[in-house]
């Protein structure tokens, strides 16, 4: 009997150490990565992505990204033109969905009747009810749109071209990221490329719920910057910049809202009351600024906050509660599958094995896999900076 039992023992913990290693329940060491990018397989049908806007991580692992289509070059839509200029390619919908082994399920999205699609893509949200969220940043897109995962869709917030501004309860305009709190199933939107706020609504409904700029106030779209060399020294500025590209919402209520030409995290309750900033590697003049996305270890007391730092190239690892750096991964940029080449959308959560999920814009146009591989000594521990104001 005290054989078994010591068998079982022993298998248990063979069992459960990865688990609570990837929640970092141990407290030793801190989240590393490797890169990973034969993860995602090939598409069907010759098809090819184009910038990728948005990336997301289902409960069942499920990868959904959302890219932009209409970015795909001439050269590599060949297949598409009328005649043919070659068998190869044609732009995939722009929702695409992965399994859990980085293999196609299905695909759709685009203009149809019934709601207004946007005209340049950028988030995608796949939330606790299995429904997919798509949201877009170009000219006139006042809309977030809502989908089931098959594709059928559900409502849509706001109407193209109609946006009164940051202080608009109807509308949104260019909204670059969402997620869904379970707690209160209320949909929080970074918006975000022209309006400088947070927006709440109803997950359910799309009814409208409350809003904040920076600090808890009510947004100033009047606000005028200074130039970029003094908006990175002196006193915070007053007001969320544009874009106001991310937002996450932790468990224990916490909401982190990246301002991202600002270069900076503001943290907030859910009702909109401030609670404090940093700053992410503040002397970077690039006017893309450096708060580009986050993503929320999956342990339960969610102690790490992974922040995509798209002009520095470098995915940083916070203490969440303390907001100090860890960690970076990367720093190294260029085209190679192990360099970043324009960080832009970030999973707001890992897979349930720890796994990070990348997609790049611009001439990036990729998206990728960050392997987690334990926990370990920090990466590049003196690369960047966070500091308060």
């Amino acid at each position: 009997m005290r054989k078994q039992i010591r068998t079982f023992l022993v298998v248990a913990v063979a069992v459960l150490l990865p688990a609570l290693e990837r929640t970092g329940a141990q407290g030793q060491g801190v989240p590393n990565f490797d890169w990973d990018p034969l993860f995602f397989q090939d598409l069907p049908n010759r098809w090819t992505t184009g910038q990728v806007g948005g990336i997301s991580v289902d409960s069942q692992d499920h990868i959904w990204i959302a890219h932009r289509p209409a970015t795909v070059s001439p050269g590599e839509r060949s297949a598409s033109l009328n005649p043919p200029a070659a068998r190869c390619c044609t732009p995939a919908p722009p929702i695409v969905e992965f399994d859990q082994n980085g293999r196609f399920v299905k695909a759709f999205g685009g203009p149809a009747d019934g709601y207004e699609w946007p005209t340049t893509e950028h988030g995608v949200y796949a939330d606790h009810k299995g429904n997919i969220w798509v949201a877009g940043n170009g000219k006139g897109d006042n809309q977030i749109l809502k989908f089931t995962n098959a594709g059928k869709f559900l409502l849509q917030i706001g109407k193209r071209n109609q946006s009164k501004g940051s202080n608009d309860t109807a509308n949104v305009y260019g909204a670059a990221g969402m997620v869904v709190y379970p707690k209160t199933n209320e949909l929080f939107v970074a918006d975000g490329y022209t309006n400088r706020r947070v927006v709440v609504f109803d997950a359910d409904t799309g009814a409208y719920k409350r809003h904040w700029g920076a600090y808890g106030k009510v947004p100033d779209d009047t606000f005028k910057f200074p130039p970029r060399a003094q908006m990175i020294v002196g006193p915070p500025a007053p007001s969320f910049s544009t874009p106001v590209h991310a937002v996450i919402v932790s468990n224990d209520d916490l909401v982190y809202v990246g301002d991202r030409s600002n270069n900076r995290i503001q943290v907030f309750r859910i009702d909109g009351t401030f609670v404090r900033e940093v700053f992410v590697n503040r002397d970077t003049l690039q006017s893309e600024g450096t708060v580009h996305n986050f993503s929320l270890s999956r342990d339960p007391q969610q102690r790490y906050l992974f922040v995509a730092d798209g002009s520095n190239k470098v995915l940083l690892t916070l203490e969440r509660s303390t907001l100090t750096l860890l960690s970076s991964f990367g720093g190294q940029g260029g085209h190679n599958a192990r360099q970043f080449f324009h960080l832009h959308s970030l999973a707001s959560q890992p897979d349930t094995k720890g796994n990070l999920y990348i997609g790049e814009v611009n001439e990036g146009q990729r998206y990728y896999r960050l392997r987690y591989t334990g926990l370990g000594k920090p990466q590049n521990p003196g690369y960047s900076a966070i500091t308060a104001p």
